[in-house]
């Protein structure tokens, strides 16, 4: 397993990081099997471990905490807060009273007495940004986190943030969590340039396209829309929705790619997503240990520039095809109030 510097830390992390959104009520929720699917990750040579306290209500913390007894200091542990952990106002968000209540959770959770990579897991309009690097910069004092980063954050939030901290002496965001695989390459326009200008590390998620992108879905055969990934969001898997066929043709041409080099579609996902000069980690989520030991059987493959070229003609630099679920979405794209003046301004005339 190679290793790469953490957006200017100093922290080597390994290429493959291991996600664990999958352990805990809402995938594995065997407690002893998802430890031994975490030790053998650390036995391969992953010392980069992803979690949040909103997977499985903070039950993947605590499989996570668990799990590294007596191997803490060799693992280099994130963690993120955003999401609501509970009923009521007040119980998520990027604001001061919010996260300083929840690092304490998430540190009793993981049982820990640090966290190396605290992340923002979502945008918060309703908090300024000044608002969350303050109190982030504050538990880097306090020693409770070693440094920051955000998730699913676009280009002009990164580099605002990035001039708050400027003005106002704080620590910086020094990593960013972005989706990225074969068919959702649209953070290749701005948001990876963007990070790479900034030095900031990038460890990037759903790198098999929430499965679209497993082997199991192929154009022409049946897709079973009630289990997995597919019965939670069926519109994207559902070969009938013609907005889904450019999705389905690439993917067949993708195959052949893998075919072609001797390796199968999941290995030429994870293989591409690392290969970026910008993207120093990739999130994987095992349920299984079958699956972790898949995601590791090719780690050593190297895609060579015309396969690459080939990957381009297929689904062009910049192109999103498959938009992931979670992904965060502006205000301006989703509250039609931002897009449309009152109706009797409309006009020009």
């Amino acid at each position: 397993m190679r290793y790469r510097t953490l957006g200017g830390t100093g922290i080597e992390v390994s290429v493959h990081c291991l996600g664990t959104m999958m352990f805990g009520a809402v995938g594995n929720p065997d407690h002893t099997d998802s430890a031994r699917i975490i030790h053998a990750a650390l036995d391969q040579g992953i010392n980069f471990v992803d979690t949040a306290d909103m997977y499985s209500a903070g039950e993947s913390e605590q499989i996570v905490g668990k799990a590294l007894k007596g191997r803490r200091d060799d693992v280099v542990l994130a963690t993120k807060v955003h999401f609501a952990m509970g009923e009521g106002p007040n119980r998520g968000g990027n604001s001061r009273r919010w996260i300083t209540h929840e690092v304490e959770q998430s540190l009793r959770r993981l049982d820990t007495d640090w966290i190396d990579l605290y992340q923002v897991h979502r945008p918060d309009h309703t908090t300024d940004l000044e608002e969350t690097l303050s109190v982030l910069t504050d538990l880097v004092s306090q020693g409770k986190i070693r440094a920051f980063g955000c998730s699913t954050f676009p280009a002009e939030e990164i580099v605002e943030a990035y001039h708050v901290s400027e003005r106002r002496g704080l620590g910086k965001f020094r990593t960013e969590q972005p989706p990225y695989s074969l068919i959702s390459r649209g953070i290749e326009r701005s948001l990876l340039p963007t990070c790479r200008r900034l030095g900031m590390g990038v460890l990037t998620w759903s790198p098999l396209a929430s499965g679209f992108l497993s082997g199991k879905v192929r154009k022409n055969q049946p897709v079973d829309l009630t289990t997995g990934r597919a019965a939670l969001t069926p519109f994207r898997f559902d070969p009938s929705i013609p907005s889904n066929a450019a999705k389905f043709d690439a993917l067949e041409q993708l195959v052949e790619v893998a075919d072609g080099i001797g390796c199968s579609l999941p290995e030429l996902a994870l293989a591409f997503v690392v290969s970026h000069p910008a993207v120093t980690s990739v999130i994987s989520g095992p349920r299984t240990m079958e699956q972790l030991e898949g995601l590791l059987k090719r780690a050593d493959l190297t895609l060579d520039d015309e396969t690459l070229d080939r990957i381009d003609e297929i689904v062009p630099p910049g192109t999103d095809l498959y938009h992931p679920d979670g992904a965060w979405q502006p205000a301006s794209l989703t509250d039609p109030t931002n897009r449309r003046r009152p109706l009797a301004d409309r006009s020009a005339a």
